[in-house]
């Protein structure tokens, strides 16, 4: 029952973690960096009529739908990496959450002395 009750704490913490407005803003950005670009050129390129842009735009796409493209994983480790950097004190806060859900269950460092 403590593995159980100390897994519900982690990903509560967890949770707290990524369902809030400062993840949500550094998924965005993360997003424009690796795949919104390539939208964005290639309805431009629609649009414009322009060739290239179209020409560039479909091709970033058609790897990023290929079943090998490491983007959802570079994706989320940017996203990991802003939140970080953009949010410092909020970083520091669910660390020490998660720190404190890790240590459930776990008997204390300092024994006493009998």
């Amino acid at each position: 029952m403590k593995i159980k009750e100390s897994w519900k704490k982690k990903l509560r913490v967890w949770r707290k973690l990524i369902f809030n407005w400062r993840f949500l803003v550094c998924f965005g950005l993360a997003w424009m960096i690796t795949n919104g670009w390539s939208y964005l050129l290639f309805g431009l390129g629609l649009l414009l009529e322009n060739a290239w842009m179209t020409g560039v735009g479909g091709a970033y796409m058609a790897f990023l739908w290929l079943p090998v493209s490491p983007e959802k994983i570079a994706t989320l480790a940017i996203c990991l990496f802003l939140v970080r950097i953009l949010f410092p004190k909020h970083n520091r806060r669910i660390r020490a959450e998660v720190e404190l859900a890790s240590s459930v269950g776990e008997p204390p460092s300092d024994a006493s002395g009998d």
